[in-house]
């Protein structure tokens, strides 16, 4: 029988069940420990994010900072997929409804002069966009009249990227690897990546519409795609044309975020899917997308030819990184996958 990779990943916690009882210890205990190395120095900050058994979560898979500072944290429990912090770390609300079993991906967009959340669920094969009430308004399926799906098993959307004027593209990262570009009204515009495109699968897993944050280059939007498995990032124009690539060696880049000059990826794991013991850790970018900092990770190291190392986790705090979020202050929210139930963890800068 061939696992799904989906099935893999739940099959490398169950080799440790001890995570379990651990996992709420993770973001509970105190960590003295400083992590990181140079101008990014992070402590976790002991309880933030911990909640009741009256608001339980699963995986941890995606993260979202409101206007009025409230942080989105999307789990795959369906008893509370939604649910926001507020800055202390403290429950503000959380929504009973709609379920989404195969809850994945989460990025906040304007739509209609407010903010709404964009869902993709790997189980349901959908994209969903809701209002922050928990409202749904509007869905997106299997795009059976391109051609390129035979059924909708095919289609397992795994992010969305957002452009200010409302268009926004699906990357398929569990599907057939392509993205999707919409309108801003919605409708559907064109195919682009897959194999044809270049893009090799377990690729495309998150990402974002960047402009170079170098003011000596060229600032029209481009996609900025975490690669995953393929241990790199991908910037391509918004035609899908490959424009550069950045190995990320070591690392399984899962999501990636602007961050000031700067950008923060997660990383699942060392090495995934090789090592699936392995726990994760964070990385930090300038803006030429040069590693300088690796949070619960090895120092970056670049020999001679420029060529990065390979990273590995040095510290023993996370347990699959999956999104994280970068906080006006600095500090950083760091959401994870099969990691024994966890709440999100949260990194203050020192």
């Amino acid at each position: 029988m061939t696992l799904t990779r989906r099935a893999l990943l739940k099959n490398a916690l169950l080799a440790g069940a001890w995570y379990g009882a651990v996992g709420r210890a993770f973001a509970q205990a105190s960590s003295p420990e400083v992590l990181g190395q140079g101008d990014f120095r992070y402590r976790v900050v002991p309880g933030w994010g911990v909640l009741d058994d009256k608001t339980p979560v699963n995986d941890c898979h995606g993260l979202a900072r409101t206007a009025d500072g409230h942080i989105v944290l999307l789990t795959n429990h369906v008893a509370n997929n939604v649910i926001f912090y507020d800055e202390a770390g403290k429950l503000a609300h959380k929504w009973t409804g709609p379920k989404f079993p195969g809850a994945h991906g989460l990025a906040l967009a304007a739509y209609q002069r407010k903010s709404a959340l964009f869902i993709t669920d790997l189980t349901l094969h959908t994209v969903t966009r809701c209002a922050l009430s928990g409202e749904q308004l509007g869905e997106w399926r299997l795009p059976a009249h391109t051609g390129k799906y035979a059924k909708e098993a095919d289609y397992r959307p795994s992010w969305t990227l957002h452009r200010a004027d409302g268009e926004f593209y699906v990357l398929d990262g569990y599907g057939k690897d392509y993205i999707l570009h919409y309108a801003a009204d919605g409708s559907f515009k064109r195919l682009l990546g897959g194999p044809e495109g270049g893009i090799v699968h377990w690729g495309p897993h998150g990402g974002m519409i960047d402009t170079d944050p170098r003011p000596e280059v060229d600032s029209a939007e481009t996609m900025l795609i975490a690669m995953s498995d393929q241990q790199h990032l991908l910037r391509l124009d918004l035609d899908g044309k490959k424009l550069a690539q950045t190995d990320l060696p070591g690392g399984n880049p899962r999501q990636i975020r602007r961050f000031g000059q700067h950008y923060v990826v997660a990383h699942l794991a060392d090495n995934w899917p090789k090592d699936r013991s392995s726990r994760g850790f964070l990385s930090i970018l300038d803006a030429n997308l040069r590693v300088v900092a690796n949070i619960a990770g090895s120092a970056p190291i670049y020999d001679e030819a420029g060529k990065l190392r390979p990273m590995k986790h040095t510290a023993e705090v996370f347990m699959h990184p999956h999104d994280v979020l970068a906080n006006p202050d600095g500090s950083l929210v760091v959401a994870q996958f099969a990691s024994g139930k966890t709440y999100p963890l949260k990194l203050e800068r020192i």
